[in-house]
């Protein structure tokens, strides 16, 4: 994670942003510490990467790369006002000795935000990796190389849903927070396929950030929880912890965003 301390809205990449509409630094640095909070509270441990005046979404670390065990691939971002975090990211990923295997240049994956793990039961991992709107789809035979992993290719079809982890939110071995509109007819059927239990966001609860959350064990950390989709996580046996994270939402960013997971396993070597 990264602490919100340059964390603005200064330019417009995608729908949410609006350059007219200022962020509450105090507001956004009490939320950040509250997802924290939650994390901690839930069992999650926690690494700092520092923050850099002039890179306000640099706190969005899901969007640094890639992590397989001890190895790194750095995203690609397609806007330029993103692209100096690489350079950062990079340099920490080196501090703690991690591998790193960058992509070619002219491919463009922006980390993890367009790229989830989804392991079913007695199954290998499958890396769900999305495309068209902010990621490239030739990038994915690469990361399929480069990390021994199976990749399925998923096609994002909604602006406003611009990154797979506002779309697919893997929960356990059996169910996955899941957008169908987010996707053409081929990605549905790739992730209907991939998921034994889908639990379905509607739109509307899409568009309130809800498939944007951070799982812990069995905790789901959420930026907003509906009562329907709330008593359907209860149902399956999660505790829900609510965190508002509206001041970042303004960047078109919640709680996953806020968030690299660091133990994830892929490879099978």
């Amino acid at each position: 994670m990264c602490p919100p301390d340059h964390f603005e809205v200064a330019y417009e990449i995608n729908p949410w942003m609006h350059t007219e509409v200022a962020v509450d630094g105090d507001l956004a640095r009490a939320q950040w510490e509250r997802l924290v909070s939650a994390l901690t509270e839930a069992g999650a441990v926690i690494e700092w990467l520092s923050p850099v005046r002039g890179l306000p979404d640099l706190v969005f670390t899901a969007n640094a790369g890639l992590v397989d065990g001890h190895v790194y691939v750095p995203a690609r971002f397609k806007n330029p006002e993103r692209q100096p975090e690489t350079e950062h990211d990079t340099a920490w990923f080196l501090d703690h000795q991690f591998t790193v295997k960058p992509l070619p240049e002219g491919l463009v994956l922006e980390g993890a935000g367009d790229a989830l793990p989804f392991a079913a039961r007695g199954r290998p991992p499958v890396l769900v990796a999305g495309y068209r709107i902010r990621s490239d789809v030739r990038a994915h035979a690469v990361v399929s190389r480069l990390l021994g992993v199976a990749v399925r290719s998923v096609e994002l079809v909604d602006p406003r849903l611009y990154h797979l982890d506002l779309a697919f939110c893997p929960l356990d071995a059996r169910r996955a927070l899941v957008v169908w509109a987010a996707f053409d007819h081929y990605g549905r059927k790739v992730v209907a396929d991939l998921v034994p239990e889908p639990i379905e966001l509607l739109p509307e609860e899409a568009f309130a950030f809800v498939g944007n959350s951070v799982v812990v064990g069995d905790v789901i950390i959420m930026p907003t929880c509906p009562v329907r989709v709330g008593r359907l996580l209860e149902g399956a046996g999660f505790s829900i912890e609510v965190c508002d994270v509206s001041e970042f939402i303004k960047a078109g960013g919640a709680c996953r965003c806020l968030t690299l997971a660091l133990d994830v396993r892929l490879s099978l070597g």
